[in-house]
Formats: C-alpha cells, structure tokens, sequence
C-alpha cells in the first residue's frame, strides 16, 4: 500500500519500560495499563488538521530494545517528528536517550526546524525520582528541542504533550483541532491579542 503523502509522522523513542506505550495508548484510546507489555513496533493512527484539510497523525511506538537498529533508522528517516522518552525515575532511561538523540541527528544531518520532545513520565512518582526538571530543561536547551513532564497513569500532560509538538512544526500547520474548532485556551489567545492586560 503506498504511504499518504499527508500522513504526518511522529516516531517515539525510549528505553524499555518508561512508558511510551502507555503515553501513546493514553493519547489515542485514552486508556491505561498497569502491566508492562514490550513492544516491537507498534503504529497508531488519529486524525488531525494538517494545512487547513485533514489528515492523519501517525504514531510509531518504537521498541525500547537495541535489538532493532534497522527499524530504528527507518522510523528516523521517514518520521517528521520525535518525541524522546524517559522516566524520571531513571537517570539510565535519560543517558539512553544520547544515542537516539545522535542517530537523528546524523540521520536528518541536523535537527533544525525538526519537532523533537524530550519527555520525563511518571512524574507521578516523585519520591523515587533521579532526574531532576531543571537538568532535564538544561539537556533540551542543549539539544535545542522542547521538555515536558508527563504521567500517563494520571493522563498529565499527555494531549498538551502531542500538541506542544504538532506546534513546534513550522513547515506546515498542524494541529489536533479538527473542524476549526478552537480549544478555550485558543479563544482566550485570540480575544487577548492587541490588548493590554494588567496582571
């Protein structure tokens, strides 16, 4: 089947157990689960506004294993977009990221104007956390993409997280509002643009 030029590709990345099924599970079906399940690769489809039209958002929820180099340059070269995932309860799952993060870049000979994620679930679990906000922020500003903590147990974050990405496209607009539909947040923008507010 040939591949839908207006397919807008997000690929997310991550060692084992951090999370990224669930943040994606979380996103599509809005659904949870406590049990982990590896993945070897697994793509999800929603549809999205893309340029004014409609087309789909489509996620590739990567292994967290080193057993698939292949499959990892081929959801790099073709993804549009990157969401980076680790837990903040391992400093491990952060430093696994360095190789993906690397990979992008020499694959897509740069990541300017690429959407990347750096993202810290199971912000749920402060007590057992390793890695803090601030050092999590200062990698992002180093690898110039955008940081977010997530907890798909608590669905913290997670729609604002793929939102935050679709965002940070400049290419093209594109946005999880479908129909012109605008979010409340949108609305309260719009109304406030070109006035002054006292705060």
């Amino acid at each position: 089947m040939p591949e839908q030029s207006n397919d807008y590709r997000v690929a997310v990345f991550g060692a084992g157990g951090v999370g990224k099924s669930s943040l994606v599970l979380r996103f599509v079906k809005g659904t949870f689960r406590e049990s982990y399940i590896p993945t070897v690769e697994d793509t999800y489809r929603q549809v999205i506004s893309c340029d004014k039209s409609i087309c789909t958002l489509q996620i590739t929820d990567t292994t967290g294993s080193h057993q698939f180099p292949a499959m990892q340059r081929l959801s790099i070269s073709k993804g549009h977009a990157f969401i980076l995932v680790f837990s903040v309860t391992s400093r491990q799952s952060l430093e696994e990221l360095r190789p993906i993060y690397e990979l992008i870049f020499e694959i897509k000979g740069g990541v300017e104007g690429i959407p990347i994620m750096l993202v810290g679930n199971k912000c749920d679990e402060s007590p057992n956390r390793e890695v803090q906000s601030s050092e999590a922020e200062a990698l992002a500003r180093t690898w110039k993409c955008a940081f977010m903590e997530t907890s798909a147990k608590l669905n913290h974050n997670v729609k604002e997280l793929f939102q935050e990405l679709l965002n940070l496209e400049k290419r093209r607009t594109v946005s999880l509002q479908i129909d012109g539909k605008k979010s409340k947040q949108q609305k309260r923008k719009e109304k406030l643009k070109g006035k002054c507010v006292v705060m």
